[in-house]
């Protein structure tokens, strides 16, 4: 809600401190303001009827009354009495005191149609259009008068209307453009760009907002918002913080702080914050909230234990229905790092049951990483198999982390079948061949079936003979060197054995092969029979 000062016509005899009053209000530093217009409300009816808005800002709709009540006569303070009734849900009175209101105006006087147009565009459920139609009624008559408070509540009344946001811009603008030091237009021309999901227009307008007065907090306010809507948590973060070094730091902007913290990541902040609040809070949303932001905080701030305690409080007082998936995923994390593996998956499959995005792959991959990360290579394999199969475009490495995982959790069957679905999807992909390899090699551990070397063999080809990893290569080599061997084929045989020679010659397997070729020789190599 905004008011502005009142017209030159009235506000010329107002004390400076009066319209610092009227100044802390706009600026939504309440706390401020009523120190400011408190002990000047009983004389000077501006002072009192920013003192009573303060009051309805705060939902102290009975003090505001009160307050109202006390210049009865006034123009100003008559329409703060059409506001109360507004905020206590009785909108034929209010609309009733404002249309009484607007029929005091003369020819020349139109203070009161833009008071009661204030009552209105500053409320909820009022008539809009009579509003819009008195502030314009109002800029006729005050033709070359200084209406920069005409035109942004006439802007802000046309953005409670349907398709009124190309009007709203053209007043606001209207205003910046005579006077570039006025924040408050600029900050609503950012949140009228905002509203459009026109980002980068918003923070220009934010920008300038602050540039024409530094003390107001709102931009720096609704800057954090916007970055934080776009995922820039970071500098969310530092624009709240701005924010708060000009606002009162109240306890809703304490409770904003620590979210932005946890957003951040600046998890062993938000958790010190979060633990701090919680202590102040009566309200049971606020404290679960909390009790969440503090758990959470605590699984990424090494605090394994403290976060169980907490986030085991929070999802017995949240309401099911409030709980995003990413919170059972988090959860999942939690008991994994615990080595709770049983009560890790199924919060990770909760979580991700309850995703509605259509491509979850970066929750798989998260999860499969997790189980990777505590070498617990069965449930990473099934996780990596999870993503594949529910987005079979996804990256190589995927489908090669699925084999390897199948590889070393030792199910030999489903790691051939994932390389080969890898070597289908990215033929050129030299790894999808020797891994499917290794895994055929350990099925066929004898080398008697053959099993290994068209894999074997086409990685060779691809990775060609200067190959870096000597290691991978020995290992080839050694199955085929069997395999041949075995199958009584001298020409492949003399072939790889060269081979492995070339960069293992005293590799123990060749060393048997020589021996058992040996005139008189009795040995075989390991492995034949």
């Amino acid at each position: 809600m905004l008011a502005f000062v009142a017209f030159g016509l009235t506000a010329g005899a107002q004390d400076a401190s009066v319209k610092n009053g009227i100044k802390l209000y706009n600026y939504k530093k309440y706390k401020s303001a009523q120190v400011v217009l408190t002990p000047l409300a009983e004389k000077d009816p501006m002072a009192n009827y920013y003192l009573g808005l303060l009051h309805i800002a705060t939902g102290n709709l009975d003090q505001a009354a009160a307050a109202f009540a006390r210049f009865p006569e006034d123009l100003a303070n008559i329409s703060g009495t059409a506001r109360v009734a507004f905020a206590k849900k009785d909108v034929t009175t209010g609309n009733n005191i404002a249309k009484a209101l607007a029929a005091k105006a003369k020819k020349k006087d139109f203070l009161p149609q833009k008071y009661a147009a204030d009552a209105i565009t500053y409320s909820e459920g009022g008539d809009y259009a009579q509003a819009i139609a008195w502030y314009k009624d109002v800029l006729v008559k005050n033709a070359g008068g200084d209406n920069a408070e005409v035109h942004i509540g006439l802007a802000d009344a046309m953005r409670k209307t349907p398709g009124g946001g190309g009007e709203a811009m053209t007043n606001y603008e209207m205003v910046t453009e005579k006077d570039k030091t006025n924040s408050l237009a600029f900050t609503r021309i950012g949140d009228l760009w905002y509203e459009a999901r026109n980002y980068q227009s918003a923070l220009d307008n934010y920008a300038r907002a602050k540039d024409a007065d530094n003390t107001n907090p709102l931009p720096y306010k609704a800057l954090a918002n916007a970055y934080s809507r776009s995922g820039k948590y970071k500098l969310a973060l530092q624009n709240l913080e701005e924010y708060l070094s000009h606002s009162d730091n109240t306890n809703e902007d304490q409770l904003e702080y620590v979210r932005a913290l946890y957003q951040a990541q600046s998890y062993c902040d938000a958790a010190k914050l979060a633990e701090k609040l919680m202590g102040s809070q009566t309200d049971a949303a606020r404290i679960t909230e909390l009790t969440g932001i503090l758990g959470f905080s605590q699984v990424n701030c090494n605090d394994s234990m403290a976060a169980l305690t907490n986030l085991r409080k929070y999802f017995s007082m949240q309401d099911p229905k409030k709980i995003l998936p990413g919170a059972y995923l988090e959860y999942g994390k939690l008991f994994l790092k615990l080595g709770m593996l049983d009560s890790a998956g199924a919060y990770y499959t909760k979580g991700i049951e309850g995703d509605t995005t259509k491509n979850k792959s970066d929750v798989y991959r998260e999860v499969a990483e997790a189980f990777k990360g505590k070498k617990e290579y069965c449930n990473a394999a099934e996780w990596y198999d999870k993503l594949v199969k529910a987005n079979p475009g996804t990256q190589p490495l995927d489908y090669f982390w699925r084999g390897y995982m199948f590889y070393y959790c030792n199910s030999m069957d489903k790691a051939v079948k994932a390389f080969e679905e890898f070597e289908a999807k990215y033929p050129d992909q030299p790894s999808a061949y020797y891994w499917h390899g290794r895994a055929a090699a350990a099925i066929d551990s004898e080398a008697t079936e053959g099993l290994a070397a068209p894999h074997f063999t086409k990685w060779l080809e691809k990775v060609g003979p200067t190959y870096e990893k000597k290691n991978d290569m020995k290992i080839a080599y050694q199955y085929l060197v069997l395999y041949y061997y075995k199958k009584k084929d001298k020409e492949n045989l003399k072939v790889y054995m060269d081979k492995l020679a070339a960069i293992a010659p005293e590799d123990a397997l060749l060393k048997q092969i020589q021996d058992a070729d040996k005139p008189g020789s009795a040995k075989k190599p390991a492995g034949s029979k």
